[in-house]
């Protein structure tokens, strides 16, 4: 076997210029794209971009009246603290101090203190100012002469602003003291610097009070931007040509181009100054950027491909078509020669697998045959037990009685195994209409010693009417016996073992059984072959797979969940013979 390869014709003289010409096209098609993809999206993604920026800022402006407004009441209320004031005027501050930290922690001002009306701090939440003077501090001196809160905006001496409230406490109509809480607005840099580039509060002056920058306080906004180090028009030449945009910025921070952003606090003329780099914008840019370079590399590479096979040549073709027609002739070869094997393979496979379907089947069967038979054998087990003690009584028609059951048994078993044989074939010969009422109390009678014996307290809820279905008797009855001889035992460690069973009849017929035991820890496994959480010897795990095979033979289904207040819920659901059915049948 072999093949030829086909070659291709040789390519025509004209081609090379008609490919230099699209070349230069999709070099012109990309310069002007770029150009205008630039233009547009930069422009629109600055738009978005402030507009977020402004939008930030009208929060963190929010935040700030917000902090200022619920600190503003405070000073009111501590100075109508009759403990604060008792302490005034009996110069007994030894439990002061205690309480502005207690309140300091509810409210959560930066600090309080109280001053006496000298301005001598005599209670605060830092102990180290305990003692110290401030009859010239702004906050003091306004507090005096105001009958109202007032603000004050102190500079320490490191250079940081003290933002407080003060109100004076009289007793009496008489000044006794100063209270003072400082508003904790330096937390608000901390936050801001994790989320913006650069954000700055000034006051009605214009000077800076609050700064992601620490070295901009103090100083007007021209003043710290100025302290930056602005670009070379080298590094600004450098970064236009990184950037592709013509839109200039507002301003540089540390070399940076920034966008700034202005709002206004509504309070003493302050105002919130915010500044956004260009970085988002030039990544969202360059990223549509680079996707629109990469396509019309492709164009490029596939024109330089298309140019290159001039270079082919046909007698370099023929020459390598003979090495080419041994390679595939020698592939051809080891694949004839792979397949043989591999059919040997398969065939001897097909063999085996037929074996071990015999043998999985003869277990499956076995282990069926065991399980089914389980049951009507612990049943005669306990019939022979009660048998022999009522004939040790002389009660000789009750121990007939046990004999019968027990020849009932014997002929179910017989009925079992013949069943059995037919799993296989899922035919419908055993079919019959049957009333669910009856399966159930066949069920019960089954398992009426196991009851007797544990003391179990059966509930059951039956309709009136008959409750029709169309299955095979037998292998329903045996479906509810495991249903029941699963919530025996699993009301083994009850106090008080209960199962109830609820047979209700609609669209479908469906049987609850419900038991008071442990419950299902495993619901996802509960219906797989040999799945069981019995000891070794109680059971193999094969009952709940039997009867949900069962019940979907029969139309229905299968299912079991854990109930509300404890214990195993399993609810067998059949289809309901209709009366129109059932007089066919």
């Amino acid at each position: 076997m072999s093949i030829t390869p086909n070659l291709p014709e040789p390519v025509e003289e004209n081609t090379p210029w008609r490919l230099r010409v699209v070349v230069v096209l999709i070099l012109v098609a990309a310069g002007v794209t770029l150009y205008v993809t630039n233009l547009w999206l930069s422009d629109r993604f600055t738009e978005t971009t402030r507009n977020r920026a402004e939008l930030r800022l009208a929060l963190y402006s929010g935040n700030v009246i917000s902090e200022l407004q619920r600190t503003s009441v405070v000073p009111l209320l501590l100075a109508q603290d009759p403990a604060l004031i008792g302490a005034l005027n009996s110069g007994d501050f030894t439990q002061s101090s205690q309480r502005l930290i207690s309140f300091r922690d509810e409210i959560g001002a930066a600090s309080l203190m109280m001053l006496d009306a000298d301005g001598r701090v005599v209670a605060a939440t830092d102990r180290s100012k305990l003692g110290s003077q401030h009859r010239s501090s702004a906050y003091f001196i306004d507090a005096i002469r105001s009958n109202d809160t007032v603000f004050s905006l102190v500079e320490m001496e490191t250079g940081v602003k003290e933002f407080t409230y003060s109100r004076r406490i009289t007793s009496e109509r008489e000044v006794v003291g100063v209270i003072v809480v400082e508003v904790d607005l330096r937390k608000f840099e901390s936050s801001w610097a994790g989320i913006a580039d650069a954000v700055l509060v000034t006051d009605s002056e214009g000077s800076i009070i609050l700064a992601t920058e620490p070295r901009w306080r103090g100083r007007t906004v021209e003043e710290a931007l100025t302290a930056q180090s602005a670009p070379s028009a080298i590094a600004r030449a450098l970064h236009a040509t990184t950037d592709w945009s013509l839109t200039m910025p507002d301003a540089y921070i540390l070399g940076e181009a920034v966008m700034r952003s202005e709002a206004r606090i509504p309070f003493q003329g302050w105002r919130i100054v915010g500044f956004t780099t260009y970085a988002s914008v030039r990544e969202r840019v360059n990223g549509v950027l680079a996707l629109e370079i990469m396509g019309f590399a492709l164009l490029l590479a596939a024109a330089f491909y298309f140019m290159s096979r001039k270079a082919q040549s046909r007698s370099r073709l023929f020459q390598r078509e003979s090495a080419e027609l041994r390679v595939l002739n020698q592939r051809l070869q080891r694949e004839i020669a792979e397949r043989e094997r591999a059919e040997k393979n398969l065939e001897v496979a097909e063999q085996t697998l037929a074996q071990s379907s015999k043998l999985a089947a003869l277990g499956e069967m076995s282990a069926s045959v065991s399980h089914e038979l389980n049951q009507p054998l612990a049943a005669m087990k306990t019939y022979l037990a009660g048998a022999r003690l009522l004939l040790q009584r002389k009660r000789t028609e009750e121990a007939l009685s046990s004999f019968q059951r027990i020849d009932d048994l014997i002929g179910r078993m017989g009925a079992i195994t013949r069943q059995l044989k037919s799993y296989a074939r899922k035919g419908e010969e055993a079919f019959e209409p049957l009333d669910m009422r009856e399966a159930v109390s066949e069920g019960l009678a089954m398992m009426e010693p196991q009851l007797k014996s544990r003391r179990i307290a059966i509930s059951r809820t039956m309709p009136a009417q008959p409750v029709m279905v169309m299955c095979d008797r037998l292998r329903l009855e045996q479906v509810f016996i495991n249903l029941f001889r699963n919530a025996i035992d699993a009301t083994k460690d009850a106090e008080e073992p209960q199962i109830e069973l609820i047979l209700s009849a609609g669209e479908n017929a469906i049987l609850s059984v419900h038991d008071n035991g442990h419950g299902i820890v495993d619901l996802e496994s509960l219906f797989e072959p040999f799945y069981t959480t019995k000891q070794p010897g109680d059971g193999v795990g094969l009952g709940l797979a039997i009867s949900s095979g069962i019940i979907n033979d029969f139309g229905g289904r299968l299912t079991a969940w854990n109930g509300p207040d404890g214990g195993a819920v399993f609810e067998v659901q059949l289809p309901i013979l209709k009366a129109k059915q059932e007089a066919a049948e």
